[in-house]
C-alpha cells in the first residue's frame, strides 16, 4: 500500500474519475492556477486544462448555481468550497435547487453533483471560519452527507460520491489534509452508508466521524491502560447512515457516547442518540451521552479554541463516569 496524505488521496480520486469520464469537471475558487487553497487539486489544471478545472470569482452562490444547472443537463460537476463556512452564501442553491430538483421534476433531472471542501475548525481561524456544518446538511432530504476521517476513506468515499447520481455534501476536515495513512495501490470505492469499526472493544461504544475520530482514538488509548476496552464506530457518512453497525456495537457494549466536532443543540449526535434509545433501549445500561464542541462561537485564542473543542480527556472522563 502507498502512504498518502489526506489531500493526496482526494486528488488521486478526482484525477482517476476525471480520466475515465469527460463529463466530470472541477470548479471553485483557486482550484486551478493556485492548485487549491489546500493543494487538493495540485497538478489537475495542467492535466485537464481550463475547461475542466475552472477557477471562479469569489461567488459561491454563482458557481454553485452553475454547477446545479450543468448537472441538470448531463455534466457531473465537483464544486469546491474553499471552506464549508462559505457554503452559507450558496445554501439556497444547495438546499432549494440541488437537493430538491430530482424530486420536484419527477425524476427528470438527476443531480450528479459533489459539493466538497474543508470543514470544521482549522486552528485559530475565529468564529466565522471554524464551524462543523454536517448536521445542517444532513437535516435536508435529498442530500447525501459524507465525512471521511482517513486518507483511505477519503479516496474510496470520494470516488463513490462522484459516481453517485444524487447531490453529495463531502466535508473534509481542515486539519486532516496533511495526515497520512495507507491507501491501497489498486482502485477501490467505499459504498456510501457503510460505516466501519475502527477499534474493537467490549465496555463502551464511541460513535463518531471526521476529525472527532482522533479524539475517540486518543481517549481509547488512554483508557486501555486502565483496563477499559473501547469500541469505536466511524460512521464515515451521515446520510445514508449505517444504523445497524451502531446497534450491533451497542448490543455488545451496552453503553454509547457520540463524539462530534459540532455544537450540541440539534447536532447530529442528538439524532444518533434518539435512534439508539428507540431501537436498542433494552440493551442500554446507561443513557447515551454526547461529547461536542461547547455551545459557544469559536474563539480565535488558541487556548480557548482547545477548551471549546472536544478532546481526548473530555471523552475519557465521560467514559469513566458512565462506567462507575
Amino acid at each position: 500500500m502507498a502512504i498518502l496524505t489526506y489531500r493526496e488521496a482526494l486528488n488521486r480520486a478526482m484525477v482517476e474519475e476525471m480520466e475515465k469520464d469527460p463529463l466530470i469537471y472541477l470548479m471553485g475558487e483557486e482550484v486551478g492556477h493556485y492548485q487549491g487553497a489546500y493543494k487538493v487539486s495540485q497538478g489537475m489544471l495542467d492535466k485537464f486544462g481550463e475547461e475542466r478545472v475552472i477557477d471562479t470569482p469569489i461567488s459561491e452562490n454563482g458557481f454553485a448555481g452553475i454547477g446545479v444547472g450543468s448537472a441538470m443537463v448531463g455534466l457531473r460537476p465537483i464544486i469546491e468550497f474553499m471552506t464549508w463556512n462559505f457554503s452559507l452564501v450558496a445554501i439556497d442553491q444547495i438546499i432549494n435547487s440541488a437537493a430538491k430538483m430530482n424530486y420536484m421534476s419527477g425524476g427528470q433531472f438527476p443531480m450528479p453533483i459533489v459539493f466538497r471542501g474543508a470543514g470544521g475548525a482549522g486552528g485559530r481561524l475565529g468564529a466565522q471560519h471554524s464551524q462543523a456544518f454536517e448536521s445542517w446538511y444532513a437535516h435536508c432530504p435529498g442530500l447525501k452527507v459524507v465525512c471521511p476521517a482517513t486518507p483511505k476513506d477519503a479516496y474510496g468515499l470520494l470516488k463513490s460520491s462522484i459516481r453517485d447520481n444524487n447531490p453529495t455534501i463531502f466535508i473534509e476536515s481542515e486539519v486532516l489534509y496533511g495526515s497520512k495513512g495507507e491507501v491501497p495501490d489498486e482502485e477501490y470505492s467505499i459504498p456510501l452508508g457503510l460505516g466501519e469499526i475502527k477499534r474493537k472493544g467490549t465496555d463502551i461504544t464511541l460513535v463518531t466521524w471526521s476529525r472527532a475520530l482522533s479524539f475517540a482514538e486518543e481517549a481509547a488509548a488512554i483508557l486501555e491502560k486502565e483496563g477499559i476496552s473501547v469500541e469505536i464506530v466511524d460512521l464515515r457518512s451521515l446520510r445514508p447512515l449505517d444504523e445497524n453497525l451502531i446497534y450491533d456495537s451497542v448490543k455488545k457494549t451496552n453503553r454509547a457516547i457520540v463524539v462530534e466536532e459540532g455544537w450540541p443543540v440539534a447536532g447530529f449526535g442528538a439524532q444518533i442518540s434518539h435512534l439508539i434509545q428507540k431501537n436498542v433501549f433494552s440493551y442500554l445500561d446507561h443513557p447515551v451521552e454526547r461529547v461536542t464542541q461547547m455551545d459557544v462561537p469559536m474563539s480565535y485564542a488558541a487556548n480557548l479554541e482547545r477548551m471549546s473543542l472536544p478532546n481526548a480527556n473530555r471523552v475519557a472522563n465521560t467514559i469513566r463516569e458512565m462506567l462507575r
